[in-house]
């Protein structure tokens, strides 16, 4: 067994006795380095203090294209192996088994950004009509809450955050508390404005009986402040009453509200305002999905498309 040999099963050695992997988190690491050394016997390899970072960078060039005997990875797993490459030279050098750390600059790739999922309108509609179907308080408080979360975009926290003096239902508007208690006004359509007055006039004023009242818009069934845990709960029994299959969240209509906008041509930095986002580069993700939306459309419409 060469010095790399000997330096990787220390390490491994660490990582289980001292570190108390788990085994399925030790056979990863086992199964990135093992694939590591055999790179570097390829490049003729067998010392550490050879190792250059070019070696390294070399190293992620191939995780990448593959080769005969292995598949290209993606950028996820081969960041974690990465990850694993630049761990074991970091340990080399302070273990003292290595004078340098040919690594240290070598980057793991940056995951491709995931596309958000967002609802066909029609699933939105059919949850929506679910919502206030038992005619109750608590269901009139329901189909508030989700007109409320998919009519503005707001985050979970922010909807149970919402005090009754937070509402202009006169000029259509509400006020949002987001991150760092950063408040904006957002536009009301008139369906969650209708939602939330039926809601405020007839449903609230029974939930506030059963408790001691107080400035909360959404209440629970004792009359206090809904938390964002039931407000969630909320949300997935009226879609699974409405026969919506696919995974669903708050977060779910908030991508919905971006992406319907986009669909409808609304300009991005509209968008940004509404969502709350601090730079107009996080609201861009959701340009893609309409990218995607545009791509099918045009494949399917345009004579010239067709293949």
């Amino acid at each position: 067994m060469n010095g790399i040999g000997r330096a990787v099963r220390t390490y491994l050695d660490h990582l289980s006795v001292e570190r108390g992997l788990a085994d399925n988190t030790l056979k990863s690491y086992r199964r990135d380095l093992r694939r590591y050394q055999e790179h570097l016997a390829k490049a003729g390899l067998e010392e550490l203090d050879e190792v250059t970072e070019a070696t390294v960078s070399g190293f992620l060039v191939s995780l990448r294209e593959g080769d005969l005997d292995h598949q290209p990875l993606g950028s996820t797993s081969a960041a974690r192996t990465v990850v694993a490459v630049r761990g074991f030279h970091k340990f080399a050098v302070r273990d003292g088994l290595a004078t340098a750390d040919p690594a240290a600059a070598v980057k793991p790739p940056t995951p491709a950004k995931r596309l958000p999922k967002a609802l066909p309108l029609s699933d939105v509609e059919a949850i929506l009509e679910a919502a206030g179907s038992a005619g109750t308080a608590l269901a009139s408080r329901d189909k508030a809450l989700l007109e409320v979360l998919y009519g503005t975009g707001a985050r979970i926290s922010e909807a149970v955050g919402l005090d009754v003096d937070d509402l202009d239902l006169v000029d259509g508007v509400i006020r949002l508390r987001g991150k760092g208690s950063k408040e904006r006004i957002v536009p009301v359509g008139s369906f969650a404005r209708d939602a939330v007055r039926t809601y405020v006039e007839r449903g609230r004023r029974d939930l506030v009986g059963n408790g001691q009242g107080g400035p909360a818009l959404f209440l629970n069934a004792r009359g206090g402040r809904l938390s964002r845990q039931s407000a969630w709960a909320v949300l997935v029994r009226t879609a699974e009453r409405a026969g919506v299959t696919r995974d669903v969240s708050p977060h779910t209509l908030r991508h919905s509200f971006a992406t319907h906008l986009l669909d409808g041509g609304a300009d991005v930095r509209v968008v940004q305002e509404l969502l709350g986002h601090a730079s107009v580069t996080t609201t861009q993700v959701y340009t893609l999905v309409t990218v995607d939306n545009l791509r099918e459309v045009f494949a399917t419409a345009h004579p010239r498309a067709r293949s």
